[in-house]
């Protein structure tokens, strides 16, 4: 009987997975906020639904098997990849783990909310100490990322600053607008994923 059940979670998980992958895909840059290098995608939709109807643990795999699939077309030798699965676990884990404990919909709110603080913040530390530097290194200098966010702000004078101005917003709109789509669909979506339990 676990065997069954584990098993449609998996499908599930396969297929919501394969959809955070296409939603990655549609990505798209808010210039006008934040760098044009950094863009906006919803794929932590179909995560964050698998964590709210199976638990943390298979939202986190959704996260894997979306950046898993990515890999195959990254353009980041996989460290933007690991970044957005880093990411996308803070989130929807959080998330998850307060639903599981409070199986209300002010639980579901409580754990997005949390959640998105999470990722935001854990957003600042991996890309001051992961991502950048390894993009500066290959891509891009330090100081032409700089001057990307300078031409928003001049006043921006170091990265981590940098990082806590447009960042760390951008990853908190990000997750509310997540958590606002995912409360739109999952209502509707929940009955399907209680047939595959």
């Amino acid at each position: 009987m676990t065997r069954k059940i584990n098993t449609k979670k998996i499908s599930a998980c396969a297929i919501l997975g394969t959809l955070g992958f296409i939603l990655m895909l549609l990505e798209f840059p808010v210039a006008f906020l934040i760098p044009s290098f950094i863009k906006l995608d919803f794929s932590e939709i179909p995560a964050l639904i698998a964590a709210f109807a199976y638990g943390p643990f298979w939202g986190a795999l959704v996260c894997f098997v979306k950046n898993l699939l990515h890999l195959f077309i990254t353009t980041t030798t996989g460290v933007g990849e690991l970044s957005n699965f880093i990411l996308g676990v803070a989130f929807v884990g959080v998330a998850g783990v307060c639903y599981k404990r409070m199986h209300t919909k002010k639980g579901a709110l409580i754990g997005a909310l949390i959640g998105t603080a999470a990722m935001s913040i854990i957003s600042v530390a991996t890309n001051f100490f992961i991502v950048y530097p390894f993009y500066a290194k290959l891509f891009m200098p330090m100081e032409a990322i700089l001057g990307a966010y300078k031409a928003l702000l001049p006043a921006v004078d170091n990265l981590l600053e940098a990082l806590l101005i447009f960042n760390l917003p951008f990853n908190l709109l990000r997750g509310a607008l997540v958590s606002i789509v995912c409360f739109l669909v999952y209502k509707r979506l929940s009955p399907l994923f209680k047939k595959m339990q």
